[in-house]
């Protein structure tokens, strides 16, 4: 039996219907909005990965039902969504920090990074703040290693978060735990918003390497990466490859109910 059909009962969820912002400008527009109001949010960006997860962890998809905000985040999603009868657009996590950062800085809107380690923040703090003039970054927060997103030491970092003034938490955790965490987060602090980037601030600072720009418009990033890093790399993608054919069945029920 492969492991698509061990999955638990959360497997029959339609993922897809998960995605509520079509593209980067809806999304950075409602952003400003909320920001504007005084709310906050909290934005995940979905990918095969994180289908697979969902699918075998029920905290997970809490979690992601939890978000305000959900984008497509891998060509996959994309086309799936497509299949469905949705137009979404590609809207990669990493590539969200520029536009938030940019838009941080226009509204005098404090950011904190919650992540990753204190000299990677430290690094991609600088590099933020020269590239966006006039951004203030509150605060850069390391967790130590096996942190839990759902502990009480989870709650003391986010209330650092809130001390801080900050109002937008980058999260650079890694799924499953920063989309927990942003859950947990927005629940806790309703007028912080968070985003969670996974390896963002690495690319920032430069400690890790994104798949050259050619290697990106073909839609083989996640084979580049793969190849960069097989033995971590290789089972997540089976996994996801795994997962295609039910999430494409599904994508076809919710296109025909949609006629």
């Amino acid at each position: 039996m492969s492991d698509s059909a061990q999955l638990s009962p959360t497997a029959g969820f339609d993922a897809l219907s998960v995605v509520n912002f079509p593209t980067e400008a809806a999304l950075l527009a409602d952003v400003e909005a909320q920001l504007r109001a005084g709310k906050g949010f909290a934005i995940a960006t979905l990918n095969l990965d994180h289908v697979v997860k969902m699918r075998r962890d029920p905290a997970f998809l809490r979690a992601y039902l939890a978000h305000s905000h959900v984008v497509a985040d891998g060509n996959p999603i994309v086309w799936m969504s497509r299949l469905a009868g949705r137009r979404v657009s590609l809207v990669p996590g990493s590539e969200l920090i520029a536009p938030m950062a940019a838009l941080a800085a226009r509204l005098g809107t404090p950011l904190a990074l919650l992540g990753s380690t204190g000299p990677v923040l430290a690094q991609a703090a600088e590099r933020l703040k020269a590239d966006y003039p006039g951004l203030e970054v509150a605060a850069c927060l390391a967790p130590p290693y096996g942190f839990d997103p759902e502990s009480a030491a989870a709650d003391a970092l986010l209330d650092q978060v809130a001390a801080s003034g900050a109002r937008i938490c980058l999260l650079a955790l890694g799924a499953p735990k920063q989309e927990r965490l942003a859950a947990r987060g927005l629940a806790r602090h309703p007028g912080l918003g968070f985003l969670s980037i996974g390896a963002g601030l690495d690319f920032i600072a430069g400690h890790q390497t994104r798949a050259p720009v050619w290697v990106r418009k073909i839609a083989m990033e996640w084979l580049w990466r793969m190849l960069t890093n097989p033995r971590r790399l290789a089972r997540r993608y089976l996994d996801c490859a795994l997962v295609l054919p039910s999430l494409a069945g599904q994508a076809l029920t919710a296109r025909g109910a949609r006629k």
